[in-house]
Formats: C-alpha cells, sequence, structure tokens
C-alpha cells in the first residue's frame, strides 16, 4: 500500500528543473513534534528465547506481520485470544461485505428489467444470506491458518499479557503457558463500547445493536435508527434499508462520512435518499425511551427536536483500544485515553523491543483505523523488528473506502485540507453519467474529482463516488505515491470503454482540458 518517507520518487518534467513541492512535510513535521524522548532499551537476558518475535493479535495488522517476519526469516509466534482474522475478518469488513452483495444483486435483479432482462418476483431468503456470509468467515478464518502453517508462524491461542519486556504469560482456560522473544508487535485491535446515551443501557437482547451485533443479526426489523453516517453506518444503512427495513442515519457533523471530501458526503447523502433512507446530517441522539416495540428516539438537530420511533437502534460510532489488561505500562509501554504511543512512524513504542499497529495507535499523524492500514503498518513494524532498518510508514497515500451502493472512495487530501495547509489548488471533476460504459451497465450514478496543486500540477487528492470506485482509487494512490504531476496524468491511456474514463477526464478537467466534459 504505502512505504516509506524517505524513498519518495522524484518528479520529472518537460521543462527545466525546478523545486517541487513536498506536500509530505506538513506531515514529517508533525511526526517530529511526537514525544520526542527515546525508547527504554529493554534489557537482554540470557535466557534462552522461544522466538525472535511474538505477534500479538491475529488481525489483519497482526497475521500479516507474523507471515511476513516469517518470510524476513524469523521464528514467529502469533498469539490470539479469539479467532484468526480479528474484527476484520469476523465482525467487520468480510461479513459486512458479503451482506452488501447479497443486497445489491437482490437490487440487480429488482431492476433487471432495465436491460431487458424479464424475471418473475426477487425475494431474499435472509437465513441463507447469513449461511453463506457465515461461510466466507469460516472459510478466510481457515486461509489464515493454513497460511501461517504454510510460513512457520506457531499459533497460540489465549490472552496475553507482559511480565517483562521480553516475557509474555497466555491465559487460556486457566492454563497459564509463558513465552519469551527478542521483540513483540502489538496487533490487539480494538472493539466496540456502547455510547453514553441517556435511556440507552440496554444490550444486544434489548435491540440495541453494535456493529458486532448487526453483522449477526438475528432478524430484519421492520424500523432501524442508526446513530453514525460514517463507514460503518452508511453500510449497515444500505443493508437494511435493502432487506426491507426503514432506516434513518443520524449523523453529527454536516455531511455523511465525515473525514472524506465533503463532496462525497453530499451526494451519497442524495443517493441514499433516493433508496428511501432518512438521513439526518448535523444531528444528534439527545435521548431515547423504551417502548412496547421498541425505542422512542430524540433526534435533536439545532433548537428543534424530532422523535423517531423503531424497532432497533444501531450504535455505529465508537470504539475503545484493546490494551486492558495486558499490564504494558509496567514494561514501559506508554497508553493514553486512545491508545498505545509510538516514538514516531517507525512504530517502535518507547520500550524499544515492542512495537505498535493498527486501532492501538493513538499519536501517530495520518494513521486511521482501517484494515490495509494495520496490514502495512504491521509489514514496516517487522522490518524494523527483524532487520533493524528505521523503515516509516508513508501516510499520505492512504485509500478510504466505503461499500454502499455506490460505492465511496478517496486518498490523500480533500480540497478543504489543501487549502487549509495553503496549498492553490485546481481542481477538476467527472460525472460518470455521459460515460457509455456506465450507460451500458445502467451505472451512471457518481463523479470523480480531482484536487491538485496549482503552479506545478501535483496530485493532492483523488475523491470518487460510482460503481467500482473502491477498485479504482489505487490509480489516485499511485499518483499520490509517485508524486506524480497532471501532465503525466492526462498523458496515462485509458481503456475504452470503462468506468475508469472519468478518472482521466477529472484528471483532463483539472488541468484545464477535458475533452468529454458537457
Amino acid at each position: 500500500m504505502t512505504d516509506s518517507v524517505d524513498n519518495q520518487a522524484a518528479n520529472a518534467t518537460n521543462g527545466p528543473a525546478v523545486a517541487q513541492p513536498d506536500i509530505s512535510d506538513n506531515l514529517i513535521r508533525e511526526i517530529s513534534e511526537i514525544e520526542s524522548d527515546q525508547p527504554e532499551e529493554a534489557p537482554m537476558p540470557n535466557e534462552r528465547f522461544d522466538a525472535d518475535l511474538i505477534v500479538i493479535g491475529a488481525g489483519p495488522g497482526g497475521y500479516v506481520a507474523a507471515i511476513r517476519a516469517a518470510q524476513l526469516g524469523a521464528k514467529v509466534i502469533c498469539v490470539e485470544k479469539e479467532y484468526l482474522g480479528g474484527t476484520c475478518l469476523n465482525w467487520g469488513c468480510i461479513p459486512s461485505k458479503a451482506l452488501i452483495a447479497s443486497v445489491e444483486r437482490l437490487e440487480h435483479v429488482k431492476h433487471a428489467d432495465k436491460l431487458g432482462v424479464k424475471t418473475g418476483e426477487a425475494t431474499l431468503d435472509f437465513g441463507a444470506v447469513m449461511s453463506r456470509k457465515d461461510k466466507i468467515v469460516q472459510t478466510q478464518r481457515g486461509g489464515v491458518g493454513m497460511l501461517f502453517k504454510k510460513n512457520g508462524v506457531q499459533h497460540v491461542e489465549g490472552f496475553a499479557s507482559f511480565v517483562d519486556p521480553h516475557t509474555i504469560n497466555v491465559v487460556k482456560d486457566g492454563e497459564t503457558k509463558q513465552f519469551r522473544a527478542k521483540n513483540f508487535v502489538l496487533a490487539t485491535g480494538s472493539s466496540v463500547v456502547h455510547l453514553p446515551i441517556p435511556g440507552l443501557e440496554g444490550k444486544a437482547e434489548n435491540n440495541v445493536w453494535t456493529s458486532d451485533d448487526a453483522v449477526n443479526a438475528p432478524f430484519v426489523p421492520k424500523s432501524i435508527l442508526i446513530l453514525g453516517g460514517g463507514a460503518v453506518g452508511v453500510e449497515f444503512g444500505y443493508v437494511f434499508n435493502g432487506l426491507g427495513a426503514q432506516v434513518t442515519v443520524v449523523e453529527m457533523m454536516p455531511n455523511l462520512i465525515p473525514g472524506m471530501d465533503s463532496d462525497l458526503g453530499v451526494e451519497l447523502g442524495k443517493l441514499l435518499g433516493r433508496k428511501g433512507i432518512k438521513v439526518k446530517t448535523g444531528a444528534t441522539l439527545d435521548k431515547c425511551e423504551k417502548t412496547a416495540n421498541g425505542w422512542k428516539c430524540h433526534v435533536k438537530k439545532g433548537t428543534e427536536v424530532e422523535v423517531v420511533e423503531v424497532e432497533v437502534v444501531l450504535l455505529g460510532v465508537g470504539r475503545k483500544p484493546n490494551v486492558e489488561g495486558m499490564n504494558l505500562e509496567a514494561v514501559g509501554v506508554k497508553l493514553d485515553r486512545r491508545g498505545v504511543q509510538v516514538v514516531d512512524a517507525s512504530l517502535r513504542t518507547h520500550t524499544s523491543n515492542i512495537f505498535a499497529i493498527g486501532d492501538l495507535l493513538s499519536n501517530v499523524p495520518g494513521h486511521l483505523h482501517l484494515a490495509h492500514m494495520a496490514s502495512h503498518e504491521g509489514i514496516v513494524a517487522v522490518t524494523n523488528a527483524i532487520t533493524g532498518q528505521n523503515k516509516h510508514v508513508d501516510y499520505r497515500a492512504l485509500p478510504m473506502c466505503v461499500y454502499t451502493v455506490p460505492e465511496v472512495a478517496s486518498v490523500g487530501l480533500t480540497e478543504d485540507e489543501a487549502k487549509a495547509q495553503g496549498h492553490e489548488v485546481t481542481v477538476g471533476k467527472f460525472n460518470f453519467r455521459p460515460l457509455g460504459k456506465a450507460m451500458a451497465t445502467t451505472e451512471q450514478d457518481g463523479f470523480v474529482k480531482i484536487v491538485a496543486e496549482k503552479k506545478y500540477g501535483e496530485v493532492l487528492g483523488v475523491h470518487m463516488i460510482g460503481a467500482h470506485v473502491t477498485d479504482m482509487i489505487h490509480e489516485g494512490v499511485v499518483a499520490i505515491k509517485l508524486e506524480a504531476t497532471l501532465d503525466y496524468m492526462v498523458d496515462t491511456i485509458h481503456a475504452h470503454p470503462t468506468m475508469s474514463e472519468a478518472v482521466l477526464e477529472a484528471f483532463e478537467d483539472a488541468a484545464g482540458h477535458a475533452i468529454h466534459k458537457m
């Protein structure tokens, strides 16, 4: 995904060599301002080690870290208290995408007549949908286990806590085993928490769900209020709407998917609204009252309060780092309320032989709680631990994806962020609607937006909403990673007819000469 900030590719131009603006300057400056005290040197006892590296946690960060460390020649143990694959595989990314795929396929069948295909009434077997989802999860989980065996990674089940910087106890079913290693990677992730909303002290059995509950929903509610309009909230909003529920999404920020370019959030709100989802932005859930059939929710926007009665409330926001009971501070690892502190983007904690990655991290500018972020950080961390390098994560080229229909994808700076950082920007935009491929497939919603630095044309941000954009965003990732300019991007041939032609046209528009823009 990303690589170290000290391996940036230089730009080439058609004219004389000129100094190119480095959009990573601010990020590097922020990283340098992180606590500058050096990590404590962990004592190196003369006793033998059970492994060169122990990874605690087998989610998308931990299992990838363990395998890469083994590929680098290390003897590796990976400790996981529950299921291989962590939250992403078992309760997050994978099962939710399986549900989304079932709903999307149902929509395709229902609207097949637009393409001249006549079908009978399309219905959905909820039990079959959930069984398929479970089978995918189990298959993927088994795949991680097979990769461990293939690469010689020892899998240990149980909960790990530190005895000293080189020793952990692992407890499973009341039995304790002790393991020692030269280095450790903390990859324990995060877990959902219930927000302190007055009246919502209930749990899943009282129809107050978290995302973990929703992905294993025992039934399709007639109505559901989802608190949070980020990726989790809008994806489950799409799923339950497609399953037949009346859906209300409440988001406190002005637009959905805050953190992504505001144009994407505005457009997604319109398109989800067209599907019948009620979107309430700039609003909060003030309180809830239990009723015979569910919940009476008081949604506050400004001074106005609207009462929405639903069967289920889904809390789509709120997570905490999994650090409790690990005895981390006793071995010199510094914590704050958001998680584990690291020295810098090399991911080393204040105890020199212990690294941290993924949702645990609290103080690295540009880090986001994403599965692919954790995987890449895992690779960087073990490379440093095993080889002694000082490799850093480049957080500039980090893609963010939302898997609603239409999909949303983004990388780099938003237009507002670029301006706030002092860049004079040029913006290009192109809609999917006029494309031949979009018409042929009836997937015409959405657009591609490019944010570039005006003077030299360096690509600062790429933002998309539409069909298949989570697969197309990586052109933007590479452009930002290589500090490409608009001159390069408009000179790149795109196949016709494809949806990716919109990306080329948006680059062309930013450069001032889009050919097909109406």
